[in-house]
């Protein structure tokens, strides 16, 4: 039995040119960037961006036994144009959140961050340049393949196990510098440890500040366990505004926000892509008037199926967000091609190659279209259908859950084609083409499995 959606493509008086957007740089040289046309996403290269992608687990830098040549190799072979890795100042230990193959964990003596080893301690006054020259050939190989690296500068400091390995624990360094709690990492009330964290954060930014492929994340999670203050997170994102005044490119800055059923408020205004993690597109629309991109920065759950990310991504690119970054932990240390399947039972998120081909299709179907000119229809990306368009001139539209659909378009006058798409093969299914002389017009799903996509373009 066919379900009727009505949807009213309503754009006119929602969408047209933002506030700020006359003060966003139009050079297409340079760095990523909010694309000034339309800061929900990203210009790079010269061309509006989107960032998609399924990545490892964040130590392709930091983990020595990780080959990160042939782990770049596999998102380019789907188009992927973005990985996150962390910089080394968090590290996990084998067996860390049940992860099989952890990057995050090396191996005893096959760990590197920016600071010096002295013997198996290390010096947080000293730089460890075989680490500089391992991160700056990562960025270098990803942007030769078309990817864009989010390097995070810190991560939360979820139990005493993880605080235990970090080079910035007192036991760790030779300089006696953070002798606290793990939830005092990041309140500022150490000037030392602060003092090493902004120092740290300024020899990175000015390592990397000649590529065009990275932006920089302040702290993962940093909403979790607590310990984490306004000052700190203001203190290191002035570290990077500092070191960049003095160098020649400026790059984007993210932070991580908490799921709340609400808009984010007080953002720093230094910070231009709002991260949130295991999300819902809700916290698109409860964010568009920021005018700044949103992104899902982070999949995983106990869930392992590839329905479950795939439909996260289709809803969220199709609310109107920028990135959709999952964690796919198919990536290990001993399978760097991502070819880890099946899963072990207690990992806590999905991953895989058939996943990866299925977020290609994703990829692929939006940058079909001009997004930078589309927006979300108001009121209508929510429920089992969502919906982006120019209106007038394109329509991308998704539907979830069930078998069949039958969506009632307002469409002004003209010719159309209108193509139904496989999200799981990318194939088209269905295609009609027709006059139509304005107002409603019925276009008929054929029959699908777990959801489906549809293209509709003005031709005349």
């Amino acid at each position: 039995m066919k379900r009727r959606d009505f949807l009213k493509t309503a754009l006119a008086a929602g969408f047209g040119v933002a506030a700020g957007q006359a003060d966003l740089p139009r050079s297409n040289s340079g760095p990523i960037r909010l694309h000034p046309d339309n800061p929900h996403y990203f210009l790079w290269r010269g061309k509006p961006a989107v960032l998609i992608t399924a990545g490892e687990h964040y130590g392709a830098v930091l983990n020595l036994d990780f080959d990160y040549a042939r782990y770049l190799k596999e998102l380019k072979a789907h188009g992927f144009n973005l990985t996150r890795i962390f910089s080394g100042a968090y590290r996990e230990v084998p067996g860390s959140f049940n992860i099989a193959g952890n990057t995050l964990a090396p191996a005893a003596g096959r760990f590197v961050c920016p600071w010096a080893r002295v013997g198996d301690k290390f010096d947080l006054t000293k730089w460890n340049e075989a680490y500089f020259k391992r991160l700056k050939d990562f960025i270098a190989k990803a942007g030769e393949l078309g990817v864009v690296g989010e390097l995070v500068f810190f991560c939360t400091m979820y139990d005493d196990e993880v605080w235990g390995a970090s080079p910035m624990n007192a036991r760790n360094n030779v300089n006696g510098i953070g002798n606290i709690g793990k939830y005092e990492v990041y309140d500022a009330g150490n000037r030392a440890l602060l003092d090493a964290q902004r120092t740290m954060v300024r020899k990175v930014v000015s390592e990397l500040n000649g590529f065009d492929n990275v932006y920089y994340e302040v702290c993962n999670e940093p909403y979790e366990r607590g310990g984490l203050t306004k000052q700190w997170n203001a203190q290191i994102i002035g570290a990077i505004v500092e070191a960049e005044a003095m160098l020649p490119k400026k790059h984007l800055i993210a932070q991580g926000f908490p799921l709340v059923a609400a808009a984010v408020n007080d953002l720093n205004p230094n910070v231009v892509v709002l991260n949130f993690h295991a999300a819902k597109p809700e916290m698109v629309r409860f964010n568009f008037h920021h005018n700044k991109v949103i992104a899902f920065d982070e999949t995983g759950s106990s869930d392992r199926s590839d329905r479950k990310y795939r439909t996260e991504g289709w809803e969220w690119i199709m609310a109107g967000g920028a990135v959709y970054d999952h964690l796919d932990f198919s990536f290990t240390t001993d399978r760097p091609d991502g070819s880890a399947v099946p899963l072990p039972p207690n990992t806590p998120g999905g991953g895989g190659p058939e996943l990866r081909r299925q977020l290609q299709v994703l990829k692929e179907f939006i940058e079909g279209f001009d997004f930078i000119r589309m927006a979300p229809v108001p009121g209508m990306t929510k429920g089992n259908v969502s919906i982006l368009a120019e209106s007038g001139k394109a329509y991308a539209v998704y539907v979830k859950d069930g078998r069949s659909v039958e969506l009632m378009l307002d469409l002004p006058k003209g010719s159309y084609k209108a193509e139904w798409v496989n999200t799981k093969s990318g194939e088209v299914e269905r295609t009609e083409t027709f006059s139509h002389g304005g107002g409603n017009r019925a276009l008929s799903s054929p029959s699908y499995s777990e959801d489906i996509a549809l293209r509709v373009r003005r031709t005349g």
